[in-house]
């Protein structure tokens, strides 16, 4: 039985004092609305309606039905109405995780405009590396970097996310200019260890076939870590070659300090093709301040996204 359905019927024959009646105001068969009435006497245990020639009459048991009926159905339309009325303009306590290096770079400097553009909502920032579980976080929204696993929720593309092989002048100066990916076997590589298959991949830009054969190269070196800001400042230091996001190396490369090497190949720590992007937990509807948090960095990044201004990147064709 559909419970909802069913007390609306009741309440809505108690006013009509008719079966014929309510079926055409709900737009259903007479036969339903008996059901129902049926249905919920069954449930109850009770009579809630006398038939007489002159229509329904209700019981004792049925008026005091009625009554709370009544609040109950009031308390769920207000419930509709507010719970709707967030949906029209955002507002309410978002919680978003974001990731720790990323986020100090291109998300809270981005925080007091969107604050200022959506004053009724309110911010709780959790900055965290690993991949929360956030139905039991409570998270609304999480910024993720990367090849999505499969899973049940739901994602939005944000902005495309590169990685080039760099390192300082100073150790190409010592070390030599590698001319092809395999050159980075003989160099000293600085790792993430989110990676730990030590290999890289490279398809060569331009390359239009439909599944481009990827380069693999072996790595070597003496650093490895789990912070990609560890690793940018061991490669500004010279200490080798590293594979570093844009959004992470951006400035040093404009600024000389590091430099580009292999510009005709796309660098991957992967085969799949990563992103930068905005999940959340499935739903019929999305809400509006998750919506408006999506959008919004969406629209500040770009695509391509601002960050690579200024860098000779070639793309895949």
């Amino acid at each position: 039985m559909d419970y909802f359905a069913a007390v609306r019927a009741f309440v809505c024959a108690a006013e009509l004092q008719s079966f014929s009646k309510t079926a055409h105001e709900m737009q259903v068969k007479t036969s339903t609305v008996s059901r129902y009435v049926s249905e919920l006497e069954k449930d109850l245990g009770i009579a809630l309606f006398n038939r007489s020639t002159r229509g329904l009459v209700l019981t004792e048991g049925g008026r005091v039905f009625r009554e709370h009926a009544l609040i109950a159905l009031q308390a769920l339309d207000d419930a509709r109405q507010v719970t709707s009325s967030l949906n029209l303009t955002p507002q309410g306590l978002l919680r978003v995780t974001i990731p720790s290096a990323f986020g100090r770079r291109h998300v809270v400097p981005h925080l007091a405009a969107f604050m200022k553009r959506y004053p009724d909502i309110s911010l709780d920032i959790v900055s965290a590396d690993e991949t929360l579980n956030m139905i039991e976080a409570g998270i609304d929204v999480a910024i993720r970097i990367g090849v999505l696993p499969d899973s049940s929720l739901m994602a939005k593309r944000v902005a495309s996310h590169r990685r080039i092989a760099c390192g300082s002048p100073d150790y190409f100066e010592r070390n030599g200019m590698p001319a092809v990916p395999e050159d980075l076997a003989a160099h000293d590589s600085l790792r993430l260890s989110l990676f730990p298959d030590d290999k890289w991949s490279f398809t060569r830009v331009g390359n239009t076939q439909t599944s481009p054969e990827a380069v693999l190269v072996g790595l070597k070196g003496r650093f490895r870590a789990d912070d990609s800001e560890a690793v940018l400042e061991l490669a500004l230091a010279g200490c080798g070659v590293s594979l570093l996001p844009t959004w992470l190396a951006g400035a040093a490369l404009r600024e000389g300090r590091l430099v580009h090497v292999l510009p005709e190949w796309e660098a991957r720590t992967g085969r799949a093709e990563p992103a930068i992007w905005a999940v959340y937990p499935p739903k019929k509807i999305v809400s509006s301040k998750v919506r408006a948090f999506v959008d919004f960095y969406a629209g500040v990044i770009g695509e391509p996204p601002y960050w690579d201004d200024g860098l000779a990147l070639k793309r895949q064709a």
